[in-house]
């Protein structure tokens, strides 16, 4: 590989230069508090910061401290989530919080804040770095393409070895007077210029020292060998009507991830009912599988209009539902022109 030290000053102040000429006002961005810091890095793993804005803002307005958080039932939680996905990260979340409030004090390094559920080297070296100026680099999908494409590095991501010796790389560019600006500024190129397709080299801060650049090889960087084939499957989720509202299904330990939160019953849910038209469909995918469902009206098994059992409650659908729904039941109810909220 080429020497990390070469030219390395210039990365620094290149990037912070671009990232304080203008950068996206994200609310979080105004914040050193390592609460505030810290549910934004959870919230924004796996989803996109315009999708996140209005539940991160939500949250906070219901929990505005650590403290406040700590003492929440995780259905309060999971209802304040429902629609974000991946819901271990609340659960995880609200674990951490109960150990903060419990030390009283938050952790301030890397090493003291990776050792709270949920908080990988990622999020750790986020917090640690901007709420209380550690120099540890942030290390992301984002960063790990920034560093492929600058050091013109053919070498598979997915790989520990990889992975560790490009964090050494950003380690070497890290800003140590400024380290929070720093990451904030390698994690907002990744994220708005150096994109994974037609990567934006024209305007690129970074352009000048971007080996892949140079060699014309930016579109095939970084390489990442392991990948899972897709899989596609189809599914069909009935709504079910009556006086009493909608028909739900709440999850058990079926699915542990997704324990607690309420779905539209399937066909298997309610092999009595009787499903009626199509209302439509919509697409839905977690990792690597691709859902198709089907949203179909159906009328409720005789005798279900006045009944309920524990895993089947009928729910008033007018305004917003205040439970944990699931992000299925969000899509299917939306087909159906259900408000749900979110």
């Amino acid at each position: 590989m080429k020497a990390a030290a070469a030219g390395r000053p210039a990365v620094a102040e290149l990037l912070l230069g671009w990232y304080r000429r203008g950068h996206r006002d994200l609310p979080w961005r105004a914040s050193r508090d390592p609460y505030r810091i810290w549910v934004s890095e959870i919230m924004l793993q796996q989803t996109r910061a315009q999708a996140v804005i209005p539940y991160y803002q939500r949250f906070l307005e219901r929990f505005p401290t650590v403290e406040a958080l700590a003492a929440a039932r995780e259905e309060e939680v999971l209802t304040l989530w429902s629609g974000l996905g991946y819901y271990s990260r609340a659960r995880n979340l609200l674990r951490a919080a109960r150990e903060v409030a419990g030390a009283g004090a938050f952790p301030q390094t890397c090493a003291a804040l990776r050792a709270l559920p949920g908080i990988g080297d990622y999020t750790a070296a986020a917090i640690a770095s901007i709420a209380f100026e550690e120099a540890c680099a942030v290390v992301d999908g984002n960063v790990l393409r920034v560093v492929a494409r600058v050091e013109n590095d053919p070498a598979d991501i997915g790989s520990a070895r990889t992975r560790e010796r490009f964090r050494t790389v950003a380690e070497s560019w890290l800003d140590r007077r400024d380290p929070g600006a720093f990451n904030q500024a390698l994690m907002e190129l990744g994220a708005t210029v150096c994109l994974p397709r037609n990567p934006l080299c024209l305007v690129c801060p970074l352009a000048a020292c971007c080996q892949a650049r140079a060699h014309g090889t930016a579109g095939e960087l970084p390489v990442k060998l392991r990948r899972m084939e897709p899989v596609s499957l189809e599914g069909v989720l009935l709504v079910v009507r009556g006086s009493r509202g909608i028909l739900l299904r709440r999850r058990e330990a079926e699915a542990r991830r997704m324990a607690g939160f309420w779905d539209l019953p399937s066909p298997e849910d309610l092999p009595a009912a009787r499903p009626g038209r199509t209302l439509g469909t919509f697409r839905h995918t977690i990792t690597h599988h691709h859902y198709t469902f089907t949203v179909k009206e159906a009328l409720a098994p005789a005798g279900w209009e006045h009944a309920e059992d524990g895993a089947l409650r009928w729910f008033q659908a007018a305004g917003r539902l205040e439970i944990p729904l699931s992000t299925t039941a969000r899509k299917g109810l939306k087909v159906a022109g259900v408000e749900c909220g979110g």
